[in-house]
């Protein structure tokens, strides 16, 4: 059965809105709202597509974390993409046939499937909805290119600050995090995957950052105790993030 979720505590809509180059009309946020959402919820681990799944529907990340990711032959694990609530990681599917990409649940995951062709309707009732989902794709091409040079080029100590700076940016968009504070329920294992090191390698960066007094991370929660350093020591730039009051 289709779920309506309220407008100010919707991270969809949340999103949205803090990446569209216009605000939202009465109509645009009421035609997002209503939006038939299938509400689902996923175990830490569990897959919600595969690759080479053909879905007929998307998925927005309503509250936990998402992981895109993709393996080798032998089963080793390259995550891509963290999503955070508001995200809608495979909107790709609606114009691309065959999905080369797998999403799991790395924490307790609530998402809400809606079909294609409710999309599909909506862009064609609200045209400039369209155009800030479109922008959503950009960004995360963006942040695709910018996890290459991160993991690529930077040092396991930068490429770490780097991944915990923006993480912090993405769900302050949201609403998630407050004074440099916010949920993060990551394993250093799920680390590991993502900044492509070794989980004991994980320990040792985590160690050293909270001795630098830049972070805890703990109890599923990272708190950033020092910004400017921490942003420093990743080389952070938020440019790519393209978050409207950057933009200008």
């Amino acid at each position: 059965m289709a779920e309506t979720i309220q407008a100010d505590t919707n991270p969809f809509v949340r999103k949205i809105e803090s990446v569209a180059l216009f605000d939202l009309s009465k109509s645009e946020r009421a035609a997002l709202v209503g939006l038939p959402l299938h509400v689902a919820e996923y175990e830490t681990g569990q897959d919600i597509v595969v690759e080479h799944d053909r879905p007929n529907r998307c998925f927005a990340v309503l509250s936990g974390i998402a992981a895109t990711y993709k393996t080798t032959e032998d089963g080793r694990r390259q995550v891509t993409a963290y999503h955070v609530p508001g995200d809608v990681p495979d909107f790709q599917s609606l114009h691309l046939e065959v999905l080369d990409f797998s999403i799991c649940a790395v924490a307790p995951l609530r998402i809400g499937f809606v079909q294609h062709e409710a999309l599909r309707a909506l862009f064609a009732a609200e045209p400039r909805l369209g155009d800030a989902f479109w922008r959503t794709t950009l960004i995360e091409g963006s942040l695709a290119r910018e996890w290459m040079l991160n993991n690529g080029r930077r040092e396991s100590y930068p490429r770490m600050a780097h991944l915990f700076c923006e993480l912090m940016i993405r769900l302050e968009m949201v609403g998630l995090a407050a004074d440099n504070s916010c949920g993060l329920p990551l394993t250093q294992y799920e680390l590991g995957d993502a900044l492509g090191i070794t989980s004991v390698h994980v320990n040792r960066i985590l160690k050293e950052l909270r001795e630098s007094g830049l972070i805890t991370l703990g109890g599923g929660r990272l708190t950033i105790h020092d910004w400017d350093a921490l942003a420093k020591a990743g080389e952070f730039d938020p440019t790519y993030l393209h978050l409207r009051h950057m933009d200008g």
